[in-house]
Formats: C-alpha cells, structure tokens, sequence
C-alpha cells in the first residue's frame, strides 16, 4: 500500500462518498488510487467551487465535505473557497498535492507553500513528511474539523508521499489532542444565571446564529421557545433555525434585516445571543445591544465571547447541549406582553414595496416560489442584491437555506447547489443568483451535465453588479462606476450550448405557469428573470 492508498483508507473510514476536484500532476496519486475505490470523485471546471461544493456537501450532512486540488495554482485557487468556509464556520477537508519534498522552498514548477498562504483562515493545516503519518494526520483532521467551533482543515501531501510505501495501515478509533480540548457541556452555574435572567425578564428575545444549525440544536431552540413564549430573531447565516412563518419568529436582524426585527432586539430587556459572532452585518452598533439589557452570549468559540460586544453572562459550550440543558430548568415567565407589541410592529413595519410592472418583481416571485417549492426543497442564495431579497422573502419551511454569510463571495450558489443535491438526491435543490454572481460560476453547468447533477438554476437578471449599483446610488448620488454587465451572454444561447432547457420570465404576468414548469422539470433548468435594472433592496 502507498500513501495515496492509505489516504483513500482514510477518506471511506471517515464515510466519505465524494470528492470534488482537479487534478494535477502533484495530485495524481491520490486520483489515480482512488479509480479503486466506491468513492465519487466529481470534476470541477475551478478549484475555487471544489470547496464551495464541498461546503454544500458539510451543510447537508453535518460531516465535512472534502475537496483535492493540485499544487500550485490549483492550491491557490481554491484559497477563497477555503475563506468562504472558514469565515461561516463550515467543516472541510481540503487536500491539496505537493512537489517532492526533497524540493520544498526550491521555488520549482509549480511550488506554493499553501499552508502557510493558507494559515489565517484554516482551523489547522498540515504538510505531511512522512507517509506513515498519513492515518493520524486524516483522523485528527477530521476530529478538528467537525468539533468545537467547526471550519476547513488543510492537508499538503508532496507527491514523494503520496506514492512512498506504509509500513502498517492502522486508522485511530480516537483523538487525543493535548493543547485542543473544545468546550460542549455549558457551565452550571452559567445556565442557572441566564433562567434567573429569564425569570426577571419582562422583554426576552434570543437571536439564533449559524452555530444553532452546525450544532444541530434547532428542534431544542425551537421548543425552548415554545414551551416559554420567547420570540427569536435570526442572523443571516440563522436563517431557518425557525420556520419562516413561525408565530414566535421575527426575521433576519442587521443593516439589510427586517426594520422590526431590529427594533425588537434593541427594545429587549434580556438578549441570548447564541451561535452568532456579533459580526457587523448583524449587529452594526454592538454597543446598542448592550445598553439598558442583559445579554447573554453563547458560543462554543470561548473568543468570539467578548470579541465585539461585552456580555453579561458569558455561557461557553455547544448550542445543542446548553439548550437541552435549558430544557431541564423550571422557571416561571410570562411574556404576552411582549408578543402582542412585537406582532403589532410586524404588521405595521413591513416594507412596502412599489415594483416596476414591466419586470420581475424579484420579491413577489421570491415568495411565489418559496410557496411552490417542496416543503423540504433547499434554497442557495448567492451574494448581491439577490441574496438580500432572498434573506427577506424566502420562505423557509422544513428546508435548509444556504448563503456564503461572512465571507459573501459570489459565485457560492451554483457549486454550493451541486454539493447540496450530491448530498441530497432526494431533495429539491434551488440556486438563486444574479447575472453578475452567475458569470462567476457559470462553468458549473459543464460540471452539472457530466455528472448528471439535477440542479435548478435562477438568474435574476438585471444587467448590473446590483448591489454596488445601489451603494454607488445611495453613496455616489448615481456616479455608477464599473457596475455595468454589457456584454453577458445570451443565457437562452447558453443554456442551448450545454443543453440545459431554458425557460424566460418577463414580468409577473405568467409566473405561476412559469414556475410550475420549473419545478416540474426532474432534470437541470435554468430560469432567467428580467429585473428592473434601477431596483433597490432599501
């Protein structure tokens, strides 16, 4: 057995079912090992989408998704898609091939020392030197990746290992990292603090983060709240910790969130931040949130505790745990109230809009579409003036919505889509984009037909980088700067080339025909929809 072997040992011991990526002569090893293996492997048309897949892959299953590229630029490349999920806390494994290790730092064909370019946003990274670390290395990394505060894991394997002969195969049943101990159990003495907080509490909310969903806690969250009527907001990567239409549910908080949402946050007595890193998008003034309240900080990272807003009550461990703990607490509260002003504000606060009748409404058709998707489906939003809407008229119900949050890179919608449904086949998989975002990514679709994957595709169209466009007009009193797409293609054209069927909305006259086409079609479909180019999302 040599090392590339030993690697494909580890990945099917680790219950991987597929690996997205490109090869190259410093990877091949790997690739050619793994012809021998059940092991999917998926070609992607750039690297960078080959852990955006990857990401799809994490968020469906709760298990990293794995990516290999080769070195070089192949390991360059794929450096934003490692940061996109760095930057939202996804689990990942990225193998990257490496040039003889006898050559390391001779600067040869092909060279880049990616751990080190990679070190600001990897939880941990690796450069293997001996092919008998091969077993600890992917079993640790595994380990890190899923555990504590979730993220990528980088493994750099010279290609001399990948092809030098283990002694003995031997894979680790268990993990014993002396300096990476995570905290899971919340403190007892904390979690009695945050119910005698509650007990006091006249105006309670919590604000759910992506850390809800990574640890899976959304069902203890939910009837948490239920149980004791407290109303939850959410933060953009939170979205979907509750339904959507959920009584107790008051939207996405933040500079581009629901009006009321945000009222709702600053007017609360008692705040439970939990799994939410306080970052700027959610929360532009920390020191609003902790001016006349008590807020209570949960997070798994002990440093994201305090980073940008100081606690009252700082509760360290993992969401799922603290609110099953939660759960075994009996306290008195009662919070109509409350619940009778925020429901007056989320009747008398939505936004009215006044879309141009001549085109898509992108928030009427966004709702339209919610309505018609299955119960199940998962959304993928992209980043721009798309993702904003989609944050706000989405509709989520059982399903999943996936964005790239902290990071918002576009182009994440079509390979985090494709990672998705490779995770998923039984489930209905939707990517949202703009033309913009679209043109990004749009080399997927060679992907999608090759390897058959049954992604629906929608590209808002409005010939504009929108979301620039409408900073430049808020900001710049409409001096527009390189915001223009003149030039896109012809994406009935495009669509044709890859044979993809291809369907077209005008305006809202015939949306429920055209999306009960849509989403009848069991193959790959791509729908572009013609958006007022001067639209706004404020």
């Amino acid at each position: 057995m040599i090392g590339a072997d030993a690697i494909i040992k580890c990945l099917e011991a680790e219950g991987v079912s597929t690996v997205f990526g490109y090869p190259g002569v410093a990877i091949c090893p790997f690739f050619n090992s793994i012809l021998d293996s059940d092991i999917k492997t998926v070609l992607i048309r750039t690297e960078q989408n080959a852990a955006h897949a990857a990401s799809g892959v994490a968020r469906m299953t709760g298990r990293p998704g794995v990516c290999a590229v080769t070195s070089g630029p192949g390991a360059t490349n794929v450096i934003t898609g490692i940061a996109t999920a760095f930057a939202d806390s996804i689990p990942m494994i990225c193998i990257t091939g490496q040039v003889n290790s006898e050559l390391l730092g001779s600067d040869v064909f092909q060279e880049a020392d990616i751990t080190g370019a990679v070190e600001s946003f990897v939880k941990y990274s690796y450069l293997v030197k001996n092919v008998n670390d091969i077993p600890r290395v992917f079993r640790e990394a595994f380990y890190i990746a899923n555990t504590g505060r979730k993220g990528p894991v980088l493994i750099d394997i010279p290609i001399d290992i990948q092809n030098a002969t283990i002694k003995n195969f031997h894979y680790p049943e268990e993990v014993n990292l002396r300096t990476y101990k995570p905290t899971v159990k919340g403190h007892a003495v904390q979690i009695k603090k945050v119910i005698k907080e509650l007990e006091r509490a006249k105006r309670p909310i919590i604000c759910a983060g992506g850390g809800v969903l990574l640890s899976e806690a959304e069902e203890e969250l939910r009837s948490f709240a239920e149980e004791h009527g407290i109303p939850v907001v959410s933060t953009m990567m939170g979205i979907g910790v509750m339904p959507t239409e959920h009584p107790l549910y008051y939207g996405m908080v933040g500079n581009n969130g629901k009006t009321y949402a945000n009222r709702a946050m600053n007017e609360s007595d008692l705040l439970i931040m939990v799994g939410a890193r306080v970052a700027d998008r959610a929360v532009s003034q920390p020191d609003l949130i902790t001016r006349n309240k008590v807020l209570v900080h949960i997070d798994v990272d002990p440093a994201e505790i305090g980073k940008n807003a100081g606690p009252s009550i700082p509760l360290v461990g993992d969401a799922k745990h603290i609110f099953q703990d939660f759960q075994k607490e009996e306290f008195d509260c009662n919070y109509e109230e409350w619940l009778t002003t925020l429901n007056e504000y989320r009747s008398t606060m939505e936004k009215k809009r006044t879309p141009n009748p001549d085109y898509v409404d992108p928030a009427a058709f966004i709702t339209r579409l919610s309505e018609k998707m299955q119960e199940d489906g998962v959304y993928v939003a992209d980043v721009g003036q798309n993702q904003i809407w989609s944050c706000g008229y989405h509709i989520v119900k059982k399903g999943k919505f996936l964005t790239s949050g902290g990071m918002g890179t576009m182009g994440y919608s079509i390979p985090a889509a494709m990672g998705a449904k490779t995770a998923a086949m039984d489930k209905q998989v939707i990517a949202v984009c703009g033309d913009g975002s679209f043109q990004m990514s749009m080399m997927e679709l060679a992907t999608i037909r090759q390897h058959n994957i049954p992604v629906k595709i929608i590209v808002l169209k409005n010939n504009y980088l929108g979301m620039v466009r409408e900073y430049q007009h808020y900001t710049y009193k409409d001096h527009y700067s390189v915001v223009d797409l003149s030039g896109s293609p012809d994406l009935e054209k495009l669509s044709a080339a890859y044979d993809i069927p291809y369907l077209r909305l005008n305006n809202m006259e015939h949306v429920d025909e055209i999306l009960d086409a849509f989403l009848a079609e069991d193959n790959t479909m791509l729908l572009e929809c013609l958006i007022d180019p001067m639209d706004l999302v404020k």
